[in-house]
């Protein structure tokens, strides 16, 4: 399958052979998807003035944008099992493993998302923000409304499972 991938400044994207990519999504720079992690239709990873890494059945969905910031304490590192919905911004931040990042919601430098989270959609993490692990984060600007129950929890290793077999079922039908 192909899709754009591009160095920058002689670093091109390292990507799991076992990874599913969609043929419009944009790749570019220190770059590294661990195995099973899928990036959809028009997602754009751009790691240029920094790195980004995305952990193993981690989800990056359409149109989602991950950037990066030039100081060095500002790549972009996302944990496993993640699920990072339609639409969402995140710009030098690091987000936990387990973490659901909802539709159109943005995450901003400096901020850190413990595990097992949910960022609700259209949320802003502002910059530096720190967001403790179990927590339910609405709003703009985003606050912590509750920490998760275990039910809740589950649901999170459910969602990132649900996109890391379609992209089993992509990989394969192609």
């Amino acid at each position: 399958m192909s899709f754009l991938s591009r160095p920058y400044r002689g670093v091109t994207p390292t990507v799991h052979e076992s990874c599913f990519v969609a043929p419009t999504a944009v790749l570019i720079g220190d770059l590294v998807l661990a195995p099973q992690a899928s990036i959809w239709y028009g997602a754009i990873l751009r790691a240029d003035v920094n790195f980004i890494r995305v952990g193993a059945r981690t989800n990056i969905q359409d149109g989602a944008v991950v950037h990066v910031n030039g100081n060095p304490s500002h790549p972009t590192v996302i944990g496993e099992d993640v699920t990072v919905g339609h639409n969402v911004t995140l710009h030098g931040c690091h987000i936990g493993d387990r973490v659901l990042v909802g539709m159109g919601a943005i995450v901003l430098n400096g901020a850190t998302i413990g595990d097992d989270c949910v960022i609700g959609a259209g949320a802003v993490v502002k910059q530096g923000m720190d967001i403790p692990a179990g927590s339910m984060v609405v709003g703009n600007p985003a606050v912590i409304k509750r920490q998760l129950s275990e039910q809740e929890r589950a649901f999170l290793l459910k969602s990132s499972k649900t996109y890391t077999d379609l992209a089993e079922e992509y990989l394969h039908d192609s």
